[in-house]
């Protein structure tokens, strides 16, 4: 380091030129800014932070056919269908909730409960989409949500073999 006039110095290696009461000014920016941005208030558009947990398909335990159709018909679950517009107007689980058309007040469409029983599904076994519906409940503090992984086509399937008997 080199030392100028002012009392600054040049620092050759990191070319940088600083005086003493320019680093405490520094210093005493950083320290003074950390308290007030600390205490700012979220936004409202903020996101609460979201549980990993809640992204995982393994978190949310499997509904079968048979307790799906009692609970859907009883209405003691609140189901969601993440299928296309084509597909819920074909065929959808008793009382089933379209989730395309709920999306945007989702909240307003979820048990007041936060443990009541939400089922969510989509197409069958390979489909991934129920998992919107299921993850933006849980992300809610809704804690007993089902996967019905045999989705549209396993019901479609069990009415069929039901009315052919």
């Amino acid at each position: 380091m080199i030392q100028d006039f002012d009392g600054g110095r040049f620092d050759h290696a990191k070319r940088e030129y600083y005086t003493e009461g320019m680093k405490t000014l520094i210093i005493l920016s950083f320290l003074m800014a950390g308290p007030a941005m600390a205490a700012k208030p979220a936004s409202k558009s903020a996101k609460l932070s979201a549980n990993p947990e809640c992204a995982k398909e393994e978190h949310y335990p499997l509904i079968d056919t048979a307790t799906l159709k009692n609970v859907a018909e009883s209405k003691e679950a609140t189901v969601f269908d993440v299928n296309s517009d084509e597909s819920f107007k074909e065929a959808h689980v008793t009382n089933a909730l379209h989730y395309k058309e709920v999306q945007k007040n989702f909240a307003k469409n979820l048990p007041a409960k936060k443990d009541a029983l939400i089922v969510a599904y989509c197409g069958g076994p390979s489909c991934t989409a129920w998992l919107k519906a299921a993850e933006e409940a849980c992300n809610k503090g809704y804690t007993n949500i089902k996967h019905y992984k045999d989705g549209i086509a396993g019901w479609k399937k069990a009415s069929e073999a039901k009315a052919g008997t």
